[in-house]
């Protein structure tokens, strides 16, 4: 069974929403998942050659699904 190597985590910043962005590389090939920070769901999770094609590919897919997503501003409760 491969074990998983070349492991990263970072957040980062698609279409204005907070995103975890983990890659790594399990036998000859790299995982990528991107999920948003809060409340941790995923949004795609990819897998490219190297860890820039996964990255690039996730980040895409993120890109498409973020820009759709619209934000509300937090209104004021009571009164």
């Amino acid at each position: 069974m491969p074990k998983v190597e070349d492991y990263s985590k970072r957040t980062t910043e698609v279409a204005g929403w907070k995103v975890n962005l983990v890659s790594y590389k399990l036998g000859n090939t790299y995982q990528c998942t991107v999920d948003n920070v809060s409340p941790g769901a995923w949004l795609a999770k990819t897998q490219g050659a190297t860890k820039k094609e996964a990255e690039e590919k996730a980040l895409e897919r993120a890109q498409e699904l973020l820009s759709k997503t619209r934000k509300f501003p937090l209104g004021k409760t009571g009164g």
